[in-house]
């Protein structure tokens, strides 16, 4: 019997695309991951940065937004998510395509690289 929390999805947004303004996302799932003490957003994004440039991933970060985000993509399991560094918390948003195996191998990662710090995960779910 394993203590690691699930990341199993039970929803995936619904991409749309309205004339002239993008994507947007409708529904979808997130997952929370709060680390056992408190950190900063400076301190977290730094180890999620870490973690992103130790492979194995592709990512892009976006600039001028009041909270740090990178789209990612992990080059072994070929998911790509979201991950966001907001209110004292890592947060993996689920894209259209996203499969467990990723975000589970980021939070893997994600633990290793925090040495022995306990983390809490917390699967939020919006409705369409």
């Amino acid at each position: 019997m394993t203590t690691d929390p699930p990341f199993s999805i039970p929803a995936h947004p619904q991409r749309r695309f309205p004339h002239g303004s993008g994507v947007e996302y409708e529904g979808g799932t997130e997952f929370r991951l709060i680390p056992d003490r408190e950190r900063s957003t400076p301190e977290l994004a730094e180890t999620v940065v870490d973690i992103l440039e130790a492979g194995p991933y592709r990512y892009g970060d976006f600039h001028d937004l009041p909270m740090p985000l990178w789209l990612v993509r992990d080059e072994e399991t070929t998911d790509v998510f979201r991950v966001a560094v907001r209110d004292g918390t890592v947060r993996l948003h689920v894209l259209p395509t996203t499969e467990s195996d990723g975000l589970q191998r980021f939070f893997e990662r994600l633990r290793e690289a925090s040495e022995g710090e306990s983390w809490a995960v917390q699967r939020h779910v919006d409705g369409r």
